[in-house]
């Protein structure tokens, strides 16, 4: 299931850090994973300033989010999509709502650290993620292909697994930070599956995804 506050302008500040290819961060129960995990795979902690954070989690306390829903089951998470809406019944991605305009300053810097077009980015997935609520196994819907994930608030675990998953393979556990950023491209979009363990705290996550073509 995919996944994924003050008025005016979200602030945006100029440059970029150096990306850290991975980043990882493992808990001694899981295999280490070196630098990246996986190709395609990228990450980069501190990729919003704390004034970017608390302007989007403004923005974010006014939107109608709605519990997640996946064939008849709801979740804890609360969601609203931007530039389309996946229909897990009819297994098909329906017409959404425009990107709300708040978002398109985060999208600008979230392509540009990526390397492509802000338009290509059509997609916005927001979740809320209340204390204990998590996110199963899964790998994003076919019709996407490039995945951007941002945190804001709160920290989570993100476990990763082949895809389909291997005989008694441990999963891999990355720390995702607040402000943080994350890239899941070629063998760790397609090739790997993801999922979040209960989180401890409030979380929000912005998910941009580029259509597959």
């Amino acid at each position: 299931m995919p996944t994924a506050e003050q008025d005016g302008p979200v602030k945006v500040e100029k440059g970029f850090a150096r990306s850290q290819i991975g980043g990882v961060s493992q808990h001694d129960l899981f295999p280490i994973a070196g630098k990246a995990f996986a190709r395609g795979y990228a990450y980069e902690p501190e990729f919003l300033s704390r004034a970017d954070e608390e302007a989007l989690a403004c923005e974010l306390g006014r939107l109608p989010l709605a519990q997640a829903e996946y064939k008849g089951f709801l979740a804890n998470r609360r969601i609203i999509s931007y530039g389309g809406r996946y229909d897990f019944s009819a297994q098909q991605l329906l017409p959404g709502e425009p990107l709300a305009p708040f978002l398109l300053p985060l999208r600008e810097k979230a392509a540009a650290w990526c390397g492509c077009s802000a338009e290509d980015f059509s997609h916005a997935l927001i979740a809320q993620y209340p204390p204990g609520s998590q996110l199963g196994w899964h790998r994003d819907v076919p019709n996407f292909e490039l995945v951007v994930g941002i945190s804001l608030v709160g920290s989570c675990r993100m476990r990763f697994r082949h895809y389909p998953p291997q005989f008694r393979e441990k999963s891999i556990a990355l720390n995702i930070e607040p402000r943080s950023i994350y890239r899941l491209q070629e063998e760790a979009r397609w090739d790997w599956q993801h999922s979040v363990p209960p989180v401890p705290a409030l979380r929000y996550s912005i998910t941009f995804r580029t259509l597959r073509k």
